[in-house]
């Protein structure tokens, strides 16, 4: 059976109804309905390529994380731009004749959208430049810390530790200091600050928190360049002021609180277990005579300690902490295995 002859000269008719002239061009009802389904087209491509490339940038290693994000971004923001192009161009509009039209525009968004344009050419110059890149752990001048998760065209996703997601325009990482604690991937060395009672065998000290250090499953081995140290930084109001210096993995910088939380933990039971006494506020008074009567004699008198009772000494102290089972580190298994970590995304 032939088709209506008359039916298919009404939709040619209608599909070249000529609605307005720009440019010296007519748009046609045809060209337009062209030109819409080709940039929809492109649109829906181009997040279709985006989640496939997020994906495979989400299981890929570390190092090529940065890169895949930046082909990410390109095919993105060009399979956009080209189905725009093509759609007005299958409207019917002669790009080159607006050029006036587009220079006018151009001024106009200059000035009623600066701040857009702005945050948007930062955002470009993050993604090209890579002084920072999607999974960098960095922390701002205005004390925002974390790992980035995104560079979008208008600001950067930031997301904390504590799963804390913080959105900061593009322009500060141009304008302001940023502190990139993981660029091209690499680790940096952590001062851990930490105190010993005034008496203490220093050689002691330094053995028995550098052992502890070592044995450390988020301490990276030690090289010529990067070794583990204990050094006498000062000579404090109650005691020795000791830092331990070490090469933490990167895992471990990424989670800067739970890394010094960690390194203190094992610190301080290096020291229970060496018998090495911490420091803490106290007042000594030390009486010499009391009414003919000296030493315990003196204290027995003012009533401060009876008779009979034991008095604790150091040396029971010491062998109580080395018979305590081993304590808990919660921050150590943080580190170790963590509950939320910085460079998983949600997608």
């Amino acid at each position: 059976m032939l088709p209506d002859l008359g039916k298919l000269g009404d939709v040619d008719r209608l599909e070249g109804a000529r609605l307005f002239s720009l440019g010296g061009s007519a748009i046609t009802l045809g060209g337009v309905i062209s030109g819409v389904i080709i940039i929809v087209a492109a649109v829906i491509l181009a997040k279709i390529l985006g989640r496939i490339l997020c994906r495979v940038r989400e299981r890929s290693p570390q190092k090529s994380t940065a890169a895949l994000y930046v082909l990410e971004k390109l095919v993105t923001y060009g399979l956009i731009v080209f189905g725009v192009i093509s759609g007005l161009s299958a409207a019917g509009l002669n790009l080159s004749s607006l050029a006036v039209f587009a220079g006018a525009l151009g001024i106009g968004v200059g000035l009623g959208l600066q701040g857009v344009v702005k945050e948007f050419v930062s955002g470009l110059f993050l993604i090209f430049d890579r002084m920072v890149s999607v999974g960098d752990y960095v922390e701002l001048e205005a004390g925002v810390r974390g790992a980035i998760m995104e560079i979008g065209p208008r600001a950067t996703r930031i997301r904390t530790n504590d799963n804390v997601n913080i959105i900061v325009p593009n322009s500060a990482f141009i304008e302001d200091r940023v502190t990139n604690w993981t660029l091209k991937g690499d680790t940096r060395r952590i001062h851990v600050p930490f105190s010993v009672a005034y008496g203490a065998d220093r050689g002691r000290v330094r053995d028995a928190v550098l052992a502890a250090a070592r044995a450390s499953p988020f301490t990276l081995p030690e090289t010529e360049a990067r070794k583990s140290q204990v050094w006498l930084v000062a000579f404090g109001e109650r005691g020795l002021d000791f830092e331990l210096l070490v090469w933490p993995t990167q895992a471990a910088v990424k989670r800067p609180a739970g890394m010094h939380a960690a390194y203190t933990w094992l610190i301080a039971d290096a020291l229970d277990a060496a018998g090495i006494e911490v420091p803490f506020p106290q007042t000594d008074v030390r009486l010499r005579s009391l009414f003919g009567r000296e030493g315990d004699e003196a204290v027995e008198a003012l009533g401060l300690t009876g008779r009979g009772q034991p008095r604790v000494g150091r040396a029971s102290q010491v062998e109580e902490s080395r018979s305590r089972p081993p304590s808990t580190n919660d921050a150590a298994s943080e580190l170790l295995t963590p509950s939320v970590d910085p460079m998983d995304d949600e997608g």
